[in-house]
């Protein structure tokens, strides 16, 4: 994954807050992640990405408009320029 562009490893979590259906919101946001094709784990607790700078961050204004109209919700974001590939 390493290369000579931009990288950048996002850690994410999102709370949807009083949902009609919080299973579903959560499983429309990692469908936006798969889709994303950017490298992705699933956690427990939150979502790692990684990828190219620009392509995370639109990643996370992506998640951020399809879930404005569905659901109130807050994300929990913490992005580092540290690829985590060992260099």
């Amino acid at each position: 994954m390493c290369s000579m562009e931009k990288i950048a490893s996002c850690q994410l979590a999102f709370t949807p807050i009083v949902s009609d259906d919080y299973i579903a919101d959560v499983n429309r946001v990692l469908e936006i992640i798969i889709n994303s094709g950017l490298e992705n784990e699933v956690g427990v607790l939150t979502t790692f990405v990684r990828g190219e700078k620009s392509k995370v961050l639109k990643l996370i204004a992506d998640i951020y408009e399809e879930m404005d109209g569905i659901t109130n919700f807050s994300m929990d974001i913490k992005i580092s320029n540290i690829c985590g590939c060992g260099k």
